[in-house]
């Protein structure tokens, strides 16, 4: 039986979610193990997951945002840089979190690193990057994902999986292999600038480490630890 059979097949045990959990078993997180900067203790955190987590895409983040009405959505994209000025990940502007992030700039990442019993999140305001350097990133990505922020009116509604293909199909013939391919004026980047980190490591019994950056308004950080 396929794992997909068990949810349907009326014959089949019923799953207990009740009864679903790890015990994490890690070593904590003390404030005495924390980097000056949140980045820095990002960046520490984002090396050991990109090179022994056993995470198939360490950069993947749910970014969540939420219309003017305060109705929230939410995604998995692809963090592209960061650095002191922020976070930054790139997506059509048309798109819903795009709309969404023009009207609403306040945003979530969440960096969902299962395997390694961490999470990160962040807080803060998104705004778009400038044109120099969307464009400067937008040359480093694969033809066909070029050709492809072109294809996809990417969160519209269209009739079926056709008229996606046929509207790639014929970018590629315009813009065959080898050409440039400009960068689409609905497309670009959103740089989050944090107003708090949160970094969660699991530890036994429930009582996780969660210790919270929070940005000064003169500049600088505090520290907060959370209850779990």
């Amino acid at each position: 039986m396929r794992q997909d059979d068990a949810v349907t097949d009326p014959d089949a045990a019923p799953l207990d979610l009740a009864a679903m959990r790890k015990q994490y078993r890690a070593d904590g997180l003390t404030e005495a193990d924390l980097a000056a900067s949140p980045v820095e203790q990002f960046a520490r955190w984002f090396s050991q997951a990109a090179t022994d987590g056993g995470l198939f895409e360490p950069n993947a983040m749910i970014v969540s945002t939420a219309d003017p009405e305060g109705r929230p959505s939410a995604r998995t994209v692809l963090l592209k840089h960061f650095d002191d000025d922020g976070f930054v990940f790139y997506t059509n502007y048309d798109s819903r979190k795009g709309r969404e992030l023009t009207a609403n700039p306040h945003v979530c990442l969440l960096f969902p690193w299962h395997p390694m019993a961490r999470q990160v999140v962040v807080t803060g305001v998104a705004r778009r990057t400038g044109r120099d350097e969307t464009a400067r990133y937008f040359r480093t990505r694969p033809h066909g994902s070029r050709l492809g922020a072109w294809a996809s009116g990417q969160s519209s509604v269209i009739p079926g999986r056709a008229e996606l293909d046929a509207a790639y199909a014929e970018l590629a013939d315009r813009y065959p292999e080898g050409e440039q391919v400009p960068v689409p004026p609905h497309w670009g980047g959103f740089r989050v600038t944090p107003h708090t980190v949160e970094f969660w490591q699991g530890r036994e019994n429930r009582l996780h480490d969660r210790l919270r950056y929070v940005a000064e308004p003169g500049g600088g950080w505090r520290v907060e630890r959370l209850a779990p």
